[in-house]
């Protein structure tokens, strides 16, 4: 049976693309990595670090997220996030996320996801369709 235990985590790195700037997520005007790309960043690195952690049928999906956008980040250049799992509260798991640029600390926040049943979770959602 899988664990969760804190201490978990994980990194995620990415190439900055036109697709991730402000001025595409219409979050600002200029073509530096936009803030809900970073909030991206930092979710892959959560989900990443729960692999092979949860049972079958289970998968989390992101409740809160405090974010911190720190430094500005051009297209063409990586991005790293690292996530560390720091609690567990029933379904509630807490994490710590870190992101840095070739440079410099980017960004960092505090992150919850739920795990969750995906079969009855998405039965809910597609109910919403009636």
């Amino acid at each position: 049976m899988p664990e969760l235990t804190p201490g978990l985590s994980a990194e995620f790195e990415h190439i900055v693309t036109d697709t991730d700037t402000a001025s595409h997520w219409g979050s600002g005007a200029l073509a530096v990595f936009s803030t809900p790309a970073l909030v991206g960043l930092m979710e892959s690195a959560a989900v990443i670090a729960l692999r092979g952690h949860l049972a079958p049928g289970q998968t989390t999906v992101g409740g809160h997220i405090d974010v911190h956008h720190l430094a500005a980040t051009p297209v063409g250049v990586t991005v790293r996030a690292r996530a560390e799992l720091v609690a567990i509260q029933g379904r509630k798991l807490v994490f710590k996320i870190q992101a840095w640029d070739e440079a410099e600390l980017i960004g960092n926040a505090d992150h919850d996801r739920f795990v969750i049943d995906e079969g009855k979770f998405m039965a809910k959602v597609e109910g919403k369709k009636r």
